[in-house]
């Protein structure tokens, strides 16, 4: 197999992956809720920094905003071209945009911060993007919360922060407010989102946790083996319970 058809392979994997996370209950309506967060006037311009395949650059779009796809990676902004070919998509990092001083309106971040090892960097950049008067939305889960039944909590507890710890910002979320208000954003909101989950919609993601934690060293194989085990059984039956905070905070640059 060629090196060009893994990478394919990888990228169709990894956008079934977003599809599947952009159609669960709850999804389509959090992001409806930050582009009201945004407050945009019609025909404002506004950057979606992260924006994966694009799926919100163009719902923007449809709402007559001028929007602006930003992504660290080249395979990702192909996607979104060939599926939004009439949409603006630009390589770029959270911290050096590829857009001028005060040129957007409206900066939306959806799951990026936990990503970014120097938010305040990251906002820094959001500040001169952004307009006077312009809004910020920052969407995300905090890693350390995930609210998960299981016959072993000591386990569990285990296996979700040793997943949290292998993520490179893993608490951003849970300090976006103060985050802000460090970047001298004003008005500044935060509203918590949770998605329930009870079928086996979201069991691979569990399974992939213990996965994780199995190879940071924090759990044996025999421990994610069993883990894996009861909740694909929970699943399987119908009692499989996943609670996921999401974290919307919003603000408005002075």
């Amino acid at each position: 197999m060629s090196k060009s058809t893994t990478t394919s392979d990888h990228r169709e994997s990894l956008l079934r992956m977003m599809d599947a996370a952009d159609a669960l209950p709850g999804a389509a309506a959090l992001r409806t809720r930050s582009y009201e967060l945004l407050n945009l006037p019609a025909g404002a311009s506004v950057v979606d920094v992260g924006c994966g395949a694009g799926r919100a650059v163009a719902e923007l779009a449809e709402q007559d905003a001028r929007a602006i796809g930003v992504d660290l990676s080249e395979q990702m902004l192909a996607a979104a071209r060939h599926r939004w070919p009439d949409a603006d998509f630009r390589l770029g990092d959270a911290c050096d945009l590829p857009l001028g001083n005060g040129a957007v309106a409206g900066y939306r971040a959806d799951k990026v911060f936990h990503d970014l090892p120097d938010a305040g960097k990251a906002l820094a950049e959001a500040t001169r993007v952004l307009a006077p008067g312009g809004r910020i939305v920052l969407l995300g889960q905090d890693w350390d919360t995930f609210v998960i039944d299981s016959d072993d909590p000591a386990l569990t507890r285990t296996i979700v922060h040793a997943r949290a710890d292998r993520t490179v910002n893993p608490r951003a979320a849970r300090r976006y407010r103060n985050l802000l208000l460090d970047a001298g954003f004003e008005d500044v909101a935060v509203e918590m989102h949770t998605g329930v989950f009870t079928d086996k919609t979201m069991l691979p993601m569990l399974t992939g946790i213990a996965e994780a934690a199995r190879a940071g060293g924090a759990i044996t194989a025999e421990q994610e083996t069993a883990w894996a085990a009861e909740q694909t059984e929970r699943a399987r039956v119908g009692r499989l319970f996943l609670a996921l905070p999401i974290f919307a905070a919003s603000a408005r640059r002075p």
